[in-house]
């Protein structure tokens, strides 16, 4: 059998090359976090796993047990699904996180307080209360990314900090109702701090002074 020409052979393997690349982007996994027995466990999933079904994602997933103490700050350009039972760790894991797409799930029947969640650079919510309330999960636009105002450019909030130019302040007693997800939002906040001084957040993630944001409250 006679060998493929030269050019033929390098057709080939760019064409493998694109399709391995496209079948790899196609895979790309996606984080789960959930508390257990105050620890908590940080999964890759390569395949959506079914809300709190713990046995399933450590089975189906890639996981590590990390303690309470020992999160660090970090960043989230993909999806990332957290299930909870209430908000005690909720706070070390998102609070002024840059989280992009993120999906809440209430694996428990606990009342929750209202407690504030802020979120940098939040795009996508979805939230599950099927453990608590018997309604679809619900899904929210809070914003495409795409803002034509010069004046609100992506900066950094110094060492440790991620690009926080969005912020969103998450109502954690939205677990309790059963009516739908609502936001409004607030464009060229100059001073989050002062504006809202009721939030402590603040008094540990000061945010700077000279720099415009949008906030959202998703309620």
């Amino acid at each position: 059998m006679a060998r493929p020409p030269g050019h033929c052979l390098l057709l080939i393997c760019a064409l493998g090359i694109f399709v391995g690349n496209h079948f790899a982007a196609g895979q790309r996994n996606s984080t789960l976090i959930f508390t257990r027995e105050n620890t908590i466990r940080n999964c890759s999933c390569s395949a959506d796993i079914r809300d709190c079904d713990y046995s399933l994602a450590n089975l189906m997933c890639s996981c590590k047990t990390v303690l309470p103490f020992a999160v660090e700050q970090t960043s989230y350009s993909g999806h990332l699904t957290i299930w909870f039972t209430d908000t005690s760790v909720l706070g070390r894991l998102l609070n002024f996180t840059l989280v992009q797409d993120l999906k809440l799930s209430l694996c428990s029947t606990n009342t929750l307080p209202t407690e504030y969640l802020a979120i940098c650079g939040l795009k996508r919510l979805r939230v599950n209360t099927e453990a608590k309330q018997p309604f679809p999960e619900q899904s929210l636009l809070v914003h495409s990314g795409a803002d034509s105002d010069s004046k609100l450019q992506p900066m950094s909030l110094g060492k440790g900090w991620q690009t926080c130019m969005y912020v969103t302040f998450l109502d954690m007693a939205l677990f309790n109702r059963d009516s739908s997800l609502r936001a409004y939002s607030i464009e060229n906040v100059a001073s989050i701090a002062n504006n809202f001084p009721d939030f402590s957040y603040f008094k540990t993630f000061p945010m700077p002074s000279n720099q415009s944001y949008v906030v959202t409250f998703i309620y």
